[in-house]
C-alpha cells in the first residue's frame, strides 16, 4: 500500500509539470467599498510601492486609493494595503504643465487632477493613467528598491513635477539636495 502511494505521488508531481502555472493578478480587487487596497506598482518583497492618491482622509482612503474617487493628488512611493488605518504615503510626486504656485504658496488643491478609469490600467508591477487636466500620461512600475515614474506632457511649456515631502504623514524631518 505505500509504495503504490509512494507512485501516485510521483505520479501526480511529474503530471503537474506539464502544465505550467498560470497566475492571475487583478490589481483592482479590494479598491472600492472598505477593501483599502491600491493599484499601483510593487514586486514581493521590494521596498517601495508605488501607486495614485486619490484620497487623503477618512478611513476609506487608507491605502491611499478608493475607485470611486475622480481625483488623483499626486504618485506617492509607499502603501499598505488592508490596515484600516491610514499609514505611509510618502514620497510624493505630481507631474504639472503649467506653474502651480500662486501667491509663492502650494496648496495640493492646485496641483491635483481629474482622471476617468478607462483611462487607468492596472497590472502586475505595472500602473498607467492619463490625467485630464493637464493632459499627462503617468506611468509607473518597481524595481526592488525603487519606484520608476514616467511622464509624457502633451505639450512642451511649463512641465516639471512636484515633490511633496509633507504629503499625508507628519513630518518629522526631511529636505532635497543636490548632489
Amino acid at each position: 500500500m505505500k509504495r503504490f502511494l509512494l507512485l501516485f505521488c510521483v505520479i501526480a508531481m511529474l503530471a503537474g509539470c506539464n502544465h505550467p502555472a498560470r497566475y492571475y493578478v487583478q490589481p483592482m480587487v479590494g479598491t472600492d467599498e472598505h477593501g483599502h487596497t491600491f493599484p499601483g506598482a510593487i514586486l514581493p518583497f521590494g521596498a517601495v510601492q508605488v501607486s495614485p492618491d486619490t484620497r487623503l482622509e477618512g478611513w476609506d482612503g487608507c491605502s491611499g486609493y478608493h475607485y470611486s474617487d475622480d481625483t488623483i493628488f499626486g504618485f506617492s512611493h509607499t502603501h499598505l494595503s488592508g490596515t484600516g488605518c491610514s499609514d505611509y504615503g510618502d514620497i510624493l510626486l505630481m507631474p504639472f504643465s503649467q506653474d502651480p504656485m500662486k501667491e509663492g504658496k502650494l496648496d495640493r488643491n492646485d496641483y491635483k487632477s481629474h482622471f476617468k478609469h478607462r483611462h487607468e490600467v492596472a497590472q502586475a508591477g505595472y500602473y498607467r493613467v492619463i490625467l485630464d487636466s493637464p493632459k499627462i500620461q503617468v506611468e509607473l512600475t518597481a524595481a526592488p528598491y525603487c519606484g520608476y515614474h514616467r511622464y509624457q506632457y502633451a505639450d512642451f511649456e511649463d512641465n516639471g513635477f512636484i515633490i511633496d515631502l509633507r504629503h499625508r504623514d507628519v513630518l518629522v524631518d526631511g529636505g532635497i539636495s543636490e548632489l
